[in-house]
């Protein structure tokens, strides 16, 4: 039987647990139970084997930034110095509950922020199946704002369809639609509602593949765009120029394998996200408040707390990769 961590890294590796601000509260409850059976003779010890954990936890998605902002955040209460190895797994399950709570606290006031944005009347066009997203939207319903929805099936995963589920059945009028019909119906849209899984010190917006598009589409008939994102999916380390790795998956997602043998000389391509320069992006819903894009750089120092002393080495090799494999937040690092 596997541990609780070891099988909440492998569904939140398979896709089984999605949705940033789930991956993050999910890893965190896995640290917690994990703390709770570590043996270790010493404070020093149990942070080690705790930094084990934490390894394994960060190496499942890539992209999403808010596995390793809630991991960083419940492991800063191991730095401290501490009399025992019980009060040490004390403090840092308290810090867990912690940060379990401010998660869920952060998704009902990133709704109750973004549903001032949706007016009576709006067509509002969403893409993946976002928890901070669909708050809003929910809590504009709930308040009595009368709007209807766009919805796109997401592929390849089809994340669409749990949005849809969500919508209706909150009763909120919803049109579901394939991904390239975004840029069809962009003129009857106001205001597009996404999430995110990262945001880069410039603004710049990391989520799944297909959004970069449709911010392109609503730059270009002049309609919103509203980024929704709990502050602990900004991503620190773009303050040293950074990208943020774009995780590509198994080509099976795109082309079952019983189908890929009768195709020859064809490579299956399937990243699961994409960047949205800030430039594309009106406004960023966060529980500390809305904001421009061209002050996230205020969210990673005034409230996520990181400064230069965290990081523990220089600018990743990743910038030096060509363009299309783990390029981030646009054409340059950014800063």
């Amino acid at each position: 039987m596997p541990s609780m961590l070891a099988d909440t890294a492998e569904k939140i590796k398979r896709m089984e647990i999605r949705g940033a601000g789930r991956i993050a509260r999910a890893a965190v409850r896995a640290l917690q139970e994990h703390s709770s059976s570590v043996q270790a003779g010493s404070v020093e010890e149990f942070r080690e084997k705790m930094g084990e954990a934490e390894t394994l936890l960060l190496s499942t998605r890539p992209t999403a930034v808010s596995l390793p902002n809630a991991v960083h955040s419940v492991m800063a209460a191991l730095r401290r110095d501490y009399p025992s190895v019980g009060s040490a797994r004390e403090e840092f399950s308290r810090a867990c509950e912690s940060f379990v709570i401010r998660s869920e606290q952060a998704v009902r006031k990133i709704g109750e922020i973004g549903a001032r944005h949706i007016r009576d009347g709006d067509v509002l066009l969403t893409h993946c199946n976002s928890e901070a997203a669909l708050a809003c939207m929910l809590e504009a319903w709930r308040i009595g704002r009368d709007f209807t929805v766009f919805a796109t099936e997401v592929r390849p995963r089809n994340q669409g369809l749990l949005t849809i589920g969500t919508l209706g059945e909150a009763g909120i009028p919803t049109n579901f639609i394939v991904d390239s019909a975004a840029r069809y119906f962009m003129n009857e849209v106001d205001l597009v509602v996404v999430g995110a899984d990262a945001i880069s010190v410039n603004g710049a917006v990391v989520n799944k593949i297909g959004t970069s598009q449709i911010a392109l589409a609503a730059h270009e008939s002049r309609t919103r765009v509203m980024v929704a994102a709990e502050t602990y999916k900004f991503a620190p380390r773009t303050i040293l120029g950074e990208y943020i790795q774009i995780e590509e998956r198994d080509p099976s997602e795109v082309l079952p394998s019983e189908f890929a043998g009768k195709f020859r000389n064809v490579r299956v391509r399937n990243p699961a996200f994409d960047v949205t320069p800030a430039e594309y992006v009106d406004l960023i819903v966060t529980e500390a408040g809305a904001i421009p894009p061209q002050m996230a750089y205020i969210i990673i120092r005034d409230i996520l707390g990181w400064d230069i002393g965290d990081f523990n080495h220089g600018v990743s090799d990743r910038r030096e990769e060509g363009k299309g494999s783990t390029r981030g937040p646009g054409s340059a690092p950014a800063g």
